[in-house]
């Protein structure tokens, strides 16, 4: 018989650095390769203008960020919009297809 046991950090193998897709570091490198075209295409000389122009790097770098039971805070906004748009209202189908009283799933669906 073939029991086959996965290893709890088998998908770490498939990330870079065990953190990343390249989806992630492509979207972090062209956010640092806008914010340093914009400082060496744009003169300013006050610090609100130097955050806007590196602001591009923060906000991919703040979306690669890793964080608990996600993958990054990209993953959990995926996720959190996924949930606003998804429909609440759950079926609950159990173990077995009729209810107590005798009707079954397709009935209940149809009448809400």
């Amino acid at each position: 018989m073939n029991n086959y046991l996965i290893p709890a950090n088998s998908k770490k193998s498939q990330l870079i650095f065990s953190m990343f897709t390249w989806f992630d570091l492509t979207l972090f490198s062209i956010g640092i390769a806008t914010s340093l075209l914009l400082l060496l295409l744009v003169k300013t000389n006050n610090v609100f203008g130097m955050v806007m122009l590196v602001m591009p790097a923060l906000v991919t770098g703040a979306l690669v960020l890793p964080i608990p039971n996600y993958h990054n805070v990209m993953g959990f906004i995926k996720s959190f919009i996924n949930f606003i748009n998804s429909n609440r209202r759950y079926y609950w189908k159990g173990w077995c297809v009729k209810d107590v009283y005798g009707r079954d799933y397709e009935d209940r669906k149809n009448k809400w």
